[in-house]
């Protein structure tokens, strides 16, 4: 089958394989897998892609070494070889079925700098690389685990996988695939997975201890929604490097309201208000955020060694927009650091047990949710090609969210990742932006969006002008 995209003089072809199920070397009794409440809110599809080339290894055997690691960590991780079922109280839970992933095989016509060329335009090509389980209607009739192995005429390969969320948060996802490298590699599992879920049960009787503002319905008197949700999704990125974000971390606490914060508060703070801006949100919007919180050492007894599945809570802010706008950074960071200070032992287990009592899902209204992928060991995962050049997420899940990656040679900087009608909306920012170092450069792994905003932290929106996209072009003819 082939599949192609066009994007000005070149065009991407995949020739894709028939794809087959990849089952656990070793079989085992069926199995009813239980899923918490934290594993219930989450059930969507997650895709990420990892690009390899070694210098001293083609890609001839890429597909054969991954397919055979795959059958060998499954048996490891055998809950991705079921299927999800709905149970008689109408809650997720994974039938254990031994029946396998999805494993696809596929060639492309093009070098992986093309292709990177081509994605820098046009990033949905990407979903090109992304196996995509025909005929499924809904969530429960979607693979758990679906994977596609791409040659590139160059020897370079990608590895994209798509997992269902309620299987793993991000930390034991990326304890999967380096479990599953060390298996390409012949080698032990550094961490073994603890697979019991029951840890996290709902109290009986349901002990609920806190508000739940996470769930809460924000009326949207700035119908954001329309703006959002009436316009295409065309995501766009910037990048904060080391010394863009010690400014930013000393910005805000500049002023003396806190005495210190982290880059995650004070790179939450800053988007957080911005787009609350940037979408033009009426001074009396209350805003909302969420971030995930990894609560295993909060847990008591803390979660054990290697523990597979979401680990997670979200913890939440809210404030007026006039409040986030008017007042310095810091009161914005203050109200993130408050936020994750609330997550406790206790906090966690009222959050499972609200759900249990009122099986809500978290509202979106006039909220921004911010996921950071920047403190997870994504790019160590090796098959035996060393570790890869790039990885990251392919799209994202809603148009509320901005994913936060790392970035750079040593992966201190970090990318902001977000929808453009955000950066382009009522109130468009300034910004400096240069395709230079993109258009001279033969490292991949530069190619990529810089930001620079000036002494008062303006935060700018970017697009590509027809002059760019001619120089574009005619880089990728020159490859």
């Amino acid at each position: 089958m082939e599949s192609g995209l066009i994007n000005g003089s070149l065009e991407l072809e995949i020739k894709l394989g028939k794809p087959t199920r990849v089952p656990p070397v070793d079989k085992r009794e069926r199995e009813l897998y239980f899923l918490c409440n934290l594993d219930q809110n989450i059930a969507v599809t997650t895709r990420t892609l990892y690009l390899y080339k070694s210098p001293n290894k083609g890609n001839e055997d890429a597909a054969k070494a991954v397919k055979e690691s795959l059958a060998k960590v499954l048996v490891h991780y055998y809950p991705l070889a079921g299927r999800l079922t709905i149970t008689p109280e109408g809650k997720l839970a994974v039938d254990c079925t031994g029946e396998g992933a999805i494993f696809a095989e596929a060639k492309a016509n093009c070098s992986l700098a093309e292709m990177v060329v081509m994605a820098t335009v046009d990033p949905i090509i990407l979903m090109n690389l992304v196996y995509e389980f025909p005929g499924a209607k809904n969530i429960v009739e979607t693979p758990l685990l679906t994977v596609q192995v791409t040659k590139f005429s160059c020897g370079a390969f990608s590895v994209a996988i798509a997992m269902n969320h309620c299987m793993a948060d991000g930390l034991s996802a990326v304890e999967f695939v380096n479990s599953w490298g060390q298996m390409a590699r012949d080698l032990s599992l550094t961490v073994p997975p603890s697979l019991d879920r029951t840890i996290l049960k709902a109290n009986e009787p349901s002990k609920i201890e806190f508000p739940h503002n996470e769930f809460m319905d924000i009326e949207d008197i700035s119908n954001t929604h329309e703006l959002l949700y009436d316009e295409e999704m065309v995501h766009g990125s910037f990048s904060f490097d080391p010394e863009k974000l010690v400014r930013l971390k000393n910005k805000a606490i500049e002023d003396g309201a806190l005495s210190k914060c982290t880059t995650f508060e004070a790179l939450t703070a800053l988007v957080w208000r911005a787009r609350c801006k940037a979408l033009g949100m009426h001074p009396d919007q209350q805003a909302k955020l969420l971030f995930a919180v990894d609560g295993r050492s909060k847990f008591n007894p803390p979660f054990p060694k290697g523990f597979f599945g979401n680990g997670i809570v979200l913890a939440c802010a809210l404030s007026r927009v006039e409040d986030l706008l008017k007042n310095p950074l810091s009161y914005t960071v203050g109200l993130v650091q408050r936020a994750i200070k609330s997550v406790t032992d206790s906090y966690m287990r009222s959050a499972i047990d609200y759900f249990e009592v009122t099986r809500a899902r978290p509202s979106l209204h006039a909220t921004l949710v911010i996921t950071a992928w920047s403190r997870l060991s994504f790019n160590t995962t090796d098959f035996g090609w060393g570790e890869p050049i790039y990885t990251g997420p392919v799209g994202l899940p809603d148009k509320e969210v901005a994913l936060f990656l790392p970035h750079g040679i040593d992966k201190r900087s970090i990318s902001i990742h977000l929808e453009r009608t955000i950066l382009e909306a009522r109130d468009p920012p300034k910004i400096e932006f240069s395709h230079d170092e993109l258009l001279d450069s033969e490292d991949i792994s530069n190619a990529h969006h810089e930001l620079l905003f000036d002494e008062e932290m303006v935060y700018g929106s970017f697009s590509f002008d027809h002059e760019k996209l001619v120089r574009l072009k005619n880089k990728a003819i020159e490859v």
